[in-house]
């Protein structure tokens, strides 16, 4: 076990923010300047991204791109909050060298819920998804049975779209398969 990485004693930047190292131990994200940090999710949640992103991919048709634990910088001001969901939908033709999107630059933010990050992902990123133009919020609910509620934006904010189990027609242009990702 490693200790935790020491946090800086200001707010952050956004350019402070990617100058930071590159680290595949830690999940990282910036909260109007304040450095989160929190450990890599349980393999359950990496296995339900991983199926729900390849079945996202097959399905799109070209329509947008699919990328894991993609940076979404959700205000750029000079206390910066960044987060990163567990996947991001953006522009179909998105360069593989693309570090991050602006929130209004990307299709959809999906948030896979776990037992630390309900509060965060239900109340926080919901509200600064809709805020910074995202304009579609999923969150998933592992289950069984595995439930997605999809989420529309309105403004700044999001409107109830459905709450889906089994089959998952969304806003998107895309239905999943729910029974599969479990």
């Amino acid at each position: 076990m490693t200790m935790q990485p020491t946090r800086p004693d200001h707010l952050l930047s956004l350019d402070e923010w990617i100058a930071l190292p590159e680290t595949s131990e830690w999940r990282f994200e910036l909260a109007e300047g304040v450095l989160v940090v929190a450990a890599r999710p349980i393999r359950r949640h990496q296995k339900l991204i991983m199926r729900l992103g390849a079945q996202l991919e097959e399905r799109a048709e070209g329509r947008f791109s699919v990328t894991p634990e993609f940076e979404l910088v959700v205000d750029p001001g000079s206390a910066a909050t960044v987060r990163v969901p567990d996947l991001v939908l953006g522009p179909p033709d998105l360069p593989d060298e693309t570090p991050r999107l602006v929130g209004s630059d990307a299709v959809a933010a999906i948030e896979v819920l776990s037992p630390g990050s309900r509060r965060l992902d239900r109340i926080l990123k919901h509200s600064e998804y809709a805020e910074c133009g995202v304009p579609f919020y999923l969150l998933v609910e592992p289950g069984p049975p595995v439930t997605v509620t999809e989420f529309r934006s309105v403004g700044d904010a999001y409107e109830l779209v459905a709450e889906h189990r089994g089959s998952a027609p969304l806003q998107i242009g895309v239905t999943l398969d729910l029974d599969a990702l479990g």
